[in-house]
């Protein structure tokens, strides 16, 4: 079943936390797999669904660095994974397929934003490998626990994907200038559209999947923006404090839309759209201004092409005739 691009009347909305969404369900014996699920909005997804009773499987490019964030956060586990090194994916992969575990909650949290131009794996634009590709090949190689878990896959996108679609002429930027904000733009439309061919490929075998916008929050995501860039788009004041009018929420508000959108009885039977603020988006204003999803990121067409470039580009597809 295809998913109207369009509200359900959730009742909950831009200030609702993570815990307010997890009321009155108990997750005990569910596993889920947060991606950079020790810093910032993937912590408190971490926390919100363990105090649910979840088992948190937290890979991690800097294993001890997470250990510390986690300590003292009851059933979670830290493992060692590189998104933008396939070799690093495939064996985090292995070592969890041979536990025979099985996922119920997929959450593609971890990613790089607007970074100087720099490569990873065979050459890849960072961010486009690091927030697409590399979440790709892990979702791919641990499809037959999300399979057994049938539950959810939630790719973290933003509302930066408005700023680019895919460059299917060039998503690596190997001409011309480099553009850090294009580059994240096109990477979070990938995040969206990936979801969207997911969804298609794996509905029928009982595994549904959202792409979100989570909102504006000040997390270390903006560890490579310099003060000056935040100062001028309005973020934060000369002092470094967070400016009210740029609405920024809280971490635990940031992390409410991913964990509804892994665990809520409301999504039921849905899939393959994208959400905000713990609700169906509606499609992106005409006009320009904030909020909602661009077609080009919700196109079945643009999803499936995406899809194979990434098979081709990993080596990897699960769903490979």
């Amino acid at each position: 079943m295809t998913t109207p691009q369009k509200p359900i009347g959730s009742g909950f909305g831009a200030q609702t936390t993570a815990d307010e969404v997890l009321t009155g369900i108990d997750l005990t014996g569910t596993l889920a797999v947060v991606t950079g699920g020790y810093s910032g909005l993937g912590l408190e997804t971490t926390r919100a669904l363990a105090r649910a009773g979840a088992h948190v499987v937290v890979p991690a490019r800097r294993p001890e660095t997470a250990r510390e964030a986690v300590a003292g956060i009851d059933g979670v586990e830290v493992d060692e994974l590189d998104l933008g090194d396939l070799a690093s994916v495939e064996a985090f992969a292995d070592r969890f397929l041979a536990s025979g575990r099985d996922i119920r909650f997929m959450i593609d949290n971890a990613g790089v934003m607007a970074c100087p131009e720099s490569r990873v794996g065979p050459g890849w634009e960072r961010q486009f490998g690091t927030n697409h590709l590399g979440h790709f090949a892990l979702v791919n190689r641990l499809w037959p626990a999300i399979e057994r878990g049938g539950g959810r896959v939630v790719s973290v996108s933003s509302s930066g994907h408005q700023i680019s679609g895919i460059r299917w002429d060039d998503p690596q930027f190997t001409q011309g200038d480099y553009d850090k904000w294009v580059a994240y733009g096109q990477s979070k439309t990938a995040n969206v559209l990936f979801a969207v061919q997911l969804d298609a490929l794996a509905r029928d075998r009982g595994v549904r999947a959202f792409a979100l916008h989570p909102g504006g929050i000040l997390t270390p995501l903006q560890r490579h923006l310099e003060k000056s860039e935040m100062v001028d788009r309005g973020w934060i004041d000369e002092d470094g404090k967070p400016l009210n009018p740029a609405g920024f929420k809280t971490p635990e508000q940031g992390a409410a839309t991913q964990t509804w959108a892994a665990t809520s009885p409301q999504l039921d039977g849905m899939g393959g759209v994208f959400l905000e603020d713990c609700e169906i988006a509606s499609p992106a204003a005409a006009n320009g201004t904030r909020g909602g999803v661009k077609d080009y990121a919700i196109d079945p067409a643009q999803a499936e092409r995406l899809w194979a470039l990434s098979a081709e580009l990993t080596g990897v597809n699960a769903f490979a005739a």
